[in-house]
C-alpha cells in the first residue's frame, strides 16, 4: 500500500508501506553503513528511531540468525530506497523483509533517501510520522510530531536480570545500557568470563562480585536521562577496578566526572567515520551510532584528557582519566557492522586488567 513520511517541518515523502497498518511517531536519523543492515536494525541504540539507509538497495543478502546484535530489532521503522525481494547469499535463512515483518517492524520503501538524507544534514535530525493514510492536511499533525521525544529508552532495552557468558579467568562486569552482543563476544574471545548487569544495578552489587574489570556499554537516547546512575558510575571509577566505556557509557562516564554533553546536529551513524588517536596521530575508520557527544570545553584536564577526536567535525571521541585505569571512546571498537581496526582498545583494557591482577 502507499505510505508516507511527514517531517516536523511539513515535508512529505511518498513511498510504499510494508507492515501492519499503524502510525509511527519517531525520530528520523540516517546511517551511511553500506553493509551490515541486520546488525544495524538489531542495535538497541536505535530504539525509538526511524533509520534511513543511505545505501540504495537493502536486503540483497537476506537475513540469518547469526548477524544480530540483540534478540530483536529495536528501531521504530526502516526507510529505504529499495527493499530487495530476492536475497542471494549462501548464509541467508530468510528474506530481510520477512525478518522485519516477523518482528513487527514497518518498512517504508521507494523513498528518495538521498534527498531525505540531505534534508536531515541541512536541517538536523527531525521527528517524523510514518503513516499509510494519505496526508490531506499534513500541517494539522505538525505540533504532535514536533512534541515527540525519545525518552528513557535505556529502561526498555536493558535486560532485567544478570546474565553470564564465557569461562575465562578474567571476570568482567558489563553494565547493559543497550549492549551489543559483539561487546560480550569480543571479551569472551579474549579469555573473559562476562557478567552482564541491568542498567540500574547499584555499584556495591557489582563490586561485591569482585570483578577484574568493568565496562559501560553503548545504548540509546540522551545520556542525561540516565542521571540516576551517575553516582554508581562515580563509585565504580573510584573503586580502582579498570573501567572501559563505549558510546553512551562514554557519555555517562563524562557526566559522572562533572563534564557536560550536548546534542549533535544530525549525529554520527555509520561504519566509515574517521577518528584520530591523539597519542599516536593515527587515524582509524570506526563504526558509530550516537546523537550526543561530550562538550570539549567541559573536560577538566586535571581529571581527564581527550584521547581521540572525530576527523570530520573535531568532536570528542575518547577520554583517558588522569592517574586511573579508566578510559572511554564514543565509537564502537567491537564494530558489527563496521571496520574492526579499533579492536586494539579491548586488548588495552585486558592489559589493564592483567596488570591489576598481578599487582594484587
Amino acid at each position: 500500500m502507499n505510505g508516507y513520511l511527514i517531517l516536523e517541518d511539513g515535508t512529505v515523502y511518498s513511498g510504499t508501506y510494508h507492515g501492519a497498518e499503524k502510525e509511527i511517531l519517531c525520530e528520523v536519523v540516517f546511517t551511511t553503513t553500506m553493509t551490515g543492515y541486520q546488525e544495524t536494525v538489531t542495535d538497541p541504540s536505535f530504539e525509538g528511531q526511524a533509520v534511513v539507509m543511505t545505501y540504495p538497495m537493502i536486503g540483497n543478502y537476506g537475513a540469518n540468525s547469526v548477524d544480530v546484535e540483540s534478540g530483536r530489532p529495536w528501531l521504530s521503522a526502516l526507510i529505504v530506497r529499495e527493499l530487495a525481494p530476492f536475497p542471494s547469499n549462501y548464509r541467508s535463512e530468510e528474506g530481510f523483509g520477512s525478518f522485519l515483518d516477523r518482528h513487527g517492524i514497518t518498512v517504508l520503501s521507494g523513498i528518495d533517501t538521498r534527498a531525505l538524507t540531505r534534508k536531515l544534514r541541512d536541517s538536523g535530525t527531525m521527528n517524523g510520522l510514518i503513516t499509510f493514510r494519505k496526508p490531506v492536511d499534513a500541517g494539522s499533525r505538525l505540533a504532535e510530531i514536533k512534541d515527540y521525544r525519545v525518552r528513557h529508552s535505556v529502561i526498555r532495552v536493558s535486560r532485567a536480570h544478570p546474565e553470564r557468558f564465557g569461562e575465562g579467568e578474567r571476570k568482567i562486569s558489563l553494565i547493559d545500557f543497550g549492549a551489543k552482543r559483539n561487546i560480550v563476544e569480543s571479551l569472551v574471545a579474549r579469555g573473559c568470563a562476562v557478567t552482564v548487569w541491568p542498567w540500574d544495578t547499584p555499584a556495591y552489587v557489582i563490586l561485591d562480585s569482585e570483578p577484574d574489570g568493568i565496562m559501560l556499554s553503548n545504548g540509546p537516547g540522551d545520556p542525561k536521562d540516565c542521571a540516576s546512575v551517575l553516582r554508581h558510575v562515580r563509585e565504580l571509577v573510584d573503586s580502582g577496578v579498570p573501567v572501559f566505556s563505549i558510546c553512551l557509557g562514554h557519555q555517562l562516564l563524562a557526566l559522572a566526572a562533572g563534564f557536560d554533553t550536548e546534542r549533535l546536529k544530525f549525529g554520527h551513524r555509520g561504519a566509515n567515520h574517521p577518528v584520530k588517536d591523539l597519542k599516536t596521530g593515527r587515524v582509524y575508520m570506526s563504526s558509530q551510532n550516537h546523537g550526543y557527544c561530550v562538550r570539549p570545553d567541559s573536560v577538566d584536564p586535571a581529571v581527564a584528557e581527550i584521547s581521540h577526536i572525530n576527523v570530520n567535525d573535531g568532536s570528542v571521541e575518547g577520554l583517558r582519566f588522569v592517574g586511573k585505569s579508566v578510559f572511554s571512546v564514543q565509537f564502537h571498537p567491537e564494530a558489527s557492522p563496521g571496520p574492526r581496526e579499533t579492536g586494539y582498545l579491548f586488548d588495552e583494557f585486558i592489559s589493564m586488567v592483567d596488570a591489576r591482577k598481578e599487582a594484587l
